[in-house]
């Protein structure tokens, strides 16, 4: 399909509609309260901070309640079983919060409301939902809003849709130190068992200038740490009409006054190459961490899955990393008991484990997506099998993780306090240039800030150290 355009008079006509609605809620006795539930990933996370800023500019302010609420909006993932069975647990629950309240206006957006099925089950089983749209259409969110006030009714708009991109959305992001920065959308890779193409679109870039004048206000504002997202950033401007790739991007981002760490994520292994590893390394604002996912170990695995690189070459990458950039922290992802996976191929991932010696991993047992190649193919390994072999998989890692975190005591990094832990005995949260998570003892007045920080303890997962003043 091509890709509709969504032109500025479209854009202004949505504003058209939340400066309406917003009159409207001015009126009335006090303001209307908006409650957003957010399932997934990063990119799910970007989506509902521009819900949250076309809900705000339409006059509604937030709650943490959804009995409080006047609008809910529940913001789905398809990636894996367990997020949708939530999904379906929680909405089920709202028809007591509307039976108690029945104006409550319930939407439920996001990737997982793409999947005809899903939105089949919603509109038959879950009546009270008012509302469900899939992520390219995301933009018209004023437009249902304001049709079910006026008229009532349900709305469902999940046509098959190749996706667009929307400028010009409010955004009400979430604290005042990190930003996400979408820099494009959709998916080309088709993965066997992955459901983002299906849902999220063809990939689509956004325009470099449009990318540079969002990264300059959030620098301008004060934001310190953003990550650049796309489901693969490496694949980012092949599709515009002007010679630019990611790491050309990546350089004129790090061109920008202030201080502030880039970040980004996703990378496909098959896109990454030595042009990027050189950016990051001469990139003084780049951070020095990569989130490379290899999933299997297994080349006969890697094939079926269509992920389009081998063993060998994936650790090949790992060694031009560390050429560059010795000290660079690398996470990965990986699943487990993919369909037709044996125990010798499941071994090779942990050779892999082994070689690249990960910082930190996300590990996953094989969810099967209906609607994916993979969700045909025979599956004969038991689930207690794959349980044995998903906390193998975890003891090597955590091992690892360990060893890899007891080598920072001693030594001081500059950190971001990027907030409040929680915890009083640590009261600060920070992260190194490398994104490892940093606990610490300050006052909340720091948070936003770059300080110098001594590492004196450690654990899998955590390091643990005292400012420097």
């Amino acid at each position: 399909m091509n890709k509709p355009e969504i032109t500025p008079d479209d854009i202004e006509k949505q504003k058209s509609i939340m400066n309406h609605i917003r009159e409207n809620n001015e009126k009335a006795a006090s303001f209307p309260l908006a409650y957003i539930d957010t399932y997934g990933c990063q990119q799910n996370e970007a989506d509902s901070e521009k819900l949250r800023g076309m809900l705000e500019t339409m006059g509604y302010q937030f709650t943490g309640s959804e009995q409080q609420a006047d609008v809910i909006v529940i913001n789905t993932c398809a990636v894996r079983e367990h997020a949708e069975m939530r999904v379906y647990g929680n909405v089920g629950a709202l028809v007591h919060t509307k039976s108690q309240k029945p104006e409550q206006i319930i939407v439920l957006c996001g990737c997982m409301m793409q999947q005809p099925k899903a939105a089949e089950k919603i509109k038959r089983s879950y009546r009270h939902v008012d509302i469900v749209f899939g992520p390219q259409v995301l933009w018209r969110f004023p437009e249902f809003l304001e049709r079910v006030l006026t008229a009532r009714g349900r709305i469902f708009s999940i046509e098959d849709d190749a996706g667009a991109i929307a400028e010009g959305l409010p955004a009400v992001r979430d604290g005042r130190v990190k930003a996400w920065l979408s820099i494009m959308y959709g998916c080309n890779n088709y993965c066997s068992y992955c459901i983002v193409p299906y849902v999220r679109g063809r990939e689509r870039s956004r325009r470099p200038e449009m990318i540079l004048s969002e990264a300059r206000r959030l620098a301008a504002e004060g934001y310190k740490d953003i990550t650049l997202l796309g489901q693969n950033v490496n694949s980012y401007g092949k599709d515009l009409d002007i010679q630019i790739d990611f790491s050309e991007l990546l350089r004129q981002i790090n061109a920008i006054d202030g201080t502030f760490l880039i970040r980004f994520m996703t990378s496909h292994p098959k896109d990454a190459n030595e042009k990027l590893f050189q950016t990051m390394a001469e990139c003084q604002k780049v951070a020095k961490h990569i989130h490379l996912p290899f999933q299997a170990g297994s080349d006969r695995v890697l094939s079926v899955m269509n992920r389009g690189y081998t063993q060998a070459h994936y650790l090949g990458l790992i060694d031009l990393a560390r050429k560059y950039m010795p000290d660079i922290v690398l996470t990965s992802d990986i699943i487990v008991g993919f369909p037709g996976e044996t125990e010798d191929e499941f071994n090779q991932t942990l050779y892999v484990l082994e070689q690249a010696r990960f910082d930190a991993l996300f590990t996953f047992i094989y969810s099967k997506r209906e609607g994916t190649p993979a969700a045909s193919m025979p599956d004969l390994v038991p689930k207690a099998e794959k349980q044995r072999r998903f906390d193998k998989l975890l003891q090597l890692q955590n091992a690892i993780s360990e060893e890899k975190h007891a080598q920072y005591v001693g030594k001081t990094l500059r950190v971001l306090i990027d907030s409040a832990s929680g915890d009083p005995r640590y009261p600060l949260s920070a992260r190194t240039n490398g994104g490892r998570l940093v606990h610490l003892c300050g006052d909340m007045d720091i948070i936003g800030s770059f300080q110098n920080a001594k590492i004196t303890d450690s654990n899998t997962w955590a390091l643990y150290g005292e400012l420097i003043q």
